[in-house]
């Protein structure tokens, strides 16, 4: 079985990768930095071969398929990307554009490429990695919260989509509270909530992948998730507000 995977320099996407390679899968990694990538990876079983694009850039998202178009991937799962934390009025806007190219774009061509190599075979899988974030807003973290906004609806749209044509492509979406990762130091925020551990938050998403599920929600969330769904909007704004907060 054949993975790509995004982000896989660290964090959840790097752990992923590595509870796939003990499960015998052939992987295809990608992340900016290449030679982090060949240090990671050069003595995982069976090779890994990776890749080095940053896909904040447009071109490298076509790039990349173009270079593994023929490697018949069974898996793609999106997990590259990062968040920034502060006031919308005096976040960088460079920095955001950044997070909006990688979280969203590079997420929407990528998924829009291999689902339809993975339609004309009539199988495959696609893992988005979106956030809790996805199901509502989140002051001081409006763009974040936003671009995994993006992910989550994406990826129910398109699964409505496969059920109705009745297509063996299967798609679910990741989305966990806080894990422990570097994510909070390019952030700039801390989390006043305990954190996920890595390898667990990517082996139960990887798990609940081969089964199918559809919205992955580990077990720490899943009260969460109901409270969202039934508090009043501004409540849910203001509890979430308080959260999160700025490292500086």
């Amino acid at each position: 079985m054949r993975v790509l995977i995004t982000g896989a320099s660290s964090g959840m996407g790097k752990s992923m990768a590595l509870y796939l390679a003990s499960m015998g899968c052939e992987l295809y990694v990608t992340a900016r930095d290449k030679e982090k990538l060949d240090k990671i990876y050069k003595d995982v079983k069976p090779k890994v071969i990776t890749l080095g694009y940053d896909l904040t850039k447009l071109d490298n998202c076509y790039k990349l398929y173009n270079e593994v178009k023929d490697k018949n991937i069974d898996i793609l799962i999106n997990n590259a990307g990062f968040g920034d934390c502060g006031k919308f009025s005096e976040t960088s806007l460079e920095k955001e554009l950044d997070m909006i190219n990688l979280n969203v774009r590079a997420y929407h061509v990528l998924t829009k490429l291999f689902l339809k190599d993975f339609v004309k075979r009539n199988r495959g899988k696609i893992l988005n990695v979106a956030s809790m974030a996805g199901f509502m807003p989140g002051a001081y973290m409006a763009t974040y919260y936003a671009t995994k906004s993006y992910v989550l609806n994406l990826s129910l749209s398109v699964y409505e989509e496969l059920k109705r044509d009745h297509s063996r492509v299967k798609i679910s979406v990741f989305c966990p509270g806080p894990v422990k990762t570097s994510f909070e130091g390019v952030a700039n925020v801390k989390f006043n909530v305990s954190l996920l551990p890595v390898d667990y938050a990517s082996r139960y998403a990887i798990d609940h992948m081969f089964n199918n599920e559809l919205v992955i929600i580990p077990p720490n969330m899943k009260l969460n998730y109901i409270l969202v769904k039934l508090a009043p909007l501004k409540m849910t704004m203001y509890i979430n507000s308080n959260v999160q907060e700025k490292i500086s």
